[in-house]
């Protein structure tokens, strides 16, 4: 999952759309990921309803430390 959040990072399928709010352009979809002021993740697939967890959070959550990385 973690691969696939860097490859989904790496070939610019994230976009940020508001402070709190990504898509993300996944394999089978675009899905709505919101990232809390908590750092908290949610997305709207079916994975992460289910499992709580998906590439297409782990993407968001891998895009905003690089960013926070180079910002400091």
């Amino acid at each position: 999952m973690i691969e696939k959040a860097k490859r989904l990072v790496r070939s610019g399928r994230v976009e940020r759309i508001s402070h709190d709010r990504f898509n993300v352009v996944g394999d089978h979809g675009t899905y709505t990921v919101f990232q809390g002021v908590d750092g908290r993740v949610t997305c709207n697939c079916l994975g992460f309803q289910s499992k709580g967890r998906c590439s297409h959070a782990a993407a968001v959550i891998y895009l905003t430390e690089l960013f926070d990385k180079q910002n400091r």
